[in-house]
């Protein structure tokens, strides 16, 4: 029997009741359904009783689909488990924006066809991040979004190179290194352009900059991408994808395409610019 995993986000979906809903659904439908509970630190226990659990990379084997139950947060947690193994996510919203969710609340009787295989796949670049300190990698992360820096209340300076060769030296409030999945999130509100998901670019975008010339820029999924800290006069943290880790200075972030994709599953006829204009606001 084919299986489908749920990854619900239980601040979003309180009470499970989504999560049942989709059970239900899928296994009227003949699909073997099992809970993952990643975001309640793997603590299976702490699932309702009539909620099946499992340990999300051993079920993967028998996999079809993933459904990830809550909003863009919840798929990029999601994403970042299912390194390598290339099963198709596909999101419900039951958050706000959603940008990378496929489906509203009331559309999930769409999952039985996607669980079907009614769906286009859109396979999206991920980006690896390091952080190097005195010649060694002190962090290593991977983010279907985004990457940055952020001086915390003060601003920093910092140093960008691509492939060893200077782009921009600056101060400002930090930067944003973006996925194409990513422009649409803080590079956007920073700036930057919005760049189709499935391409494969960087995007970087200075963070306020205090200088005329700092202009967002978009490289080519080759490139290595290097921001190196000049003095802080105070703390400055790094984010990947939500996960965070304080950097000091002189250390160098390292950011490069991952080996990895995520594989969303597409339903509907909804065109890329169809969801900026909806989740992000309709001009005309």
């Amino acid at each position: 029997m084919q299986r489908v995993i749920l990854c619900p986000n239980p601040d979003k979906d309180k009470d499970y009741a989504v999560t049942r809903q989709v059970r239900d659904l899928l296994e009227a439908a003949g699909y073997a359904v099992s809970v993952s509970p990643e975001l309640l630190d793997g603590a299976e226990a702490a699932l309702p009783e009539d909620l099946e659990g499992c340990e999300l990379i051993p079920a993967l084997s028998d996999a079809v689909l993933v459904v990830s139950l809550g909003g863009d947060g919840t798929i990029m947690h999601t994403a970042s488990r299912l390194l390598g193994a290339e099963v198709p996510i596909i999101g419900v919203n039951l958050g706000n924006v959603g940008f990378l969710a496929e489906l509203e609340r009331g559309e999930v009787h769409r999952l039985v066809d996607a669980a079907g295989g009614d769906y286009r796949l859109s396979p999206r670049m991920m980006l690896r991040v390091q952080v190097e300190r005195g010649g060694e990698t002190v962090y290593s992360a991977y983010a279907l979004n985004d990457v940055f820096l952020r001086g915390m209340g003060r601003m920093i300076s910092m140093s960008a190179r691509s492939d060893g060769r200077r782009i921009l030296d600056f101060s400002g409030d930090g930067v944003v290194i973006a996925s194409p999945t990513g422009s649409t999130a803080y590079s956007m509100s920073a700036g930057g352009p919005l760049v189709e998901p499935t391409a494969e670019n960087i995007i970087l975008t200075p963070i306020c900059p205090h200088a005329l010339a700092s202009r967002s820029l978009v490289f080519t999924s080759d490139r290595v991408i290097t921001v190196t800290l000049g003095q802080l006069r105070g703390r400055a943290i790094l984010s990947a994808d939500g996960g965070t880790f304080e950097v000091f200075s002189g250390d160098t972030l390292r950011v490069d395409k991952a080996q990895y994709r995520t594989m969303i599953a597409h339903v509907g006829d909804k065109a890329f610019y169809d969801i900026v204009y909806e989740k992000l606001g309709d001009t005309k």
